[in-house]
């Protein structure tokens, strides 16, 4: 199993919209395409100086249906979030395979 994790940390004035869109769309739209099997939602219980970050975790089979998510859906899907929520949020992605 691979998880495909992406953590963000987003501004407390869209917080709740951002949210609602994460589960209503965003997730929906990445699980939609194939290459993962679920998609799963967690905020990460730490006290932040600004914002709340959340680690948004996409369970794949193998590494090459990442791959394959990564050539062919993860840039549009991607700007789609940059442009809807710009300098609202920050990000970094991480592999992660089970041991």
């Amino acid at each position: 199993m691979i998880i495909y994790n992406v953590t963000v940390n987003i501004d407390d004035s869209v917080h709740d919209e951002w949210l609602e869109w994460m589960k209503a769309q965003h997730i929906p739209a990445v699980v939609g395409t194939g290459c993962f099997i679920s998609g799963s939602i967690f905020r990460i219980l730490v006290e932040e100086h600004a914002g709340t970050s959340y680690s948004i975790q996409y369970r794949a089979t193998s590494i090459e249906e990442v791959k394959k998510y990564m050539e062919k859906f993860a840039s549009i899907l991607q700007q789609e979030h940059s442009e809807k929520y710009a300098d609202k949020f920050v990000a970094f992605r991480t592999l992660l395979e089970e041991a």
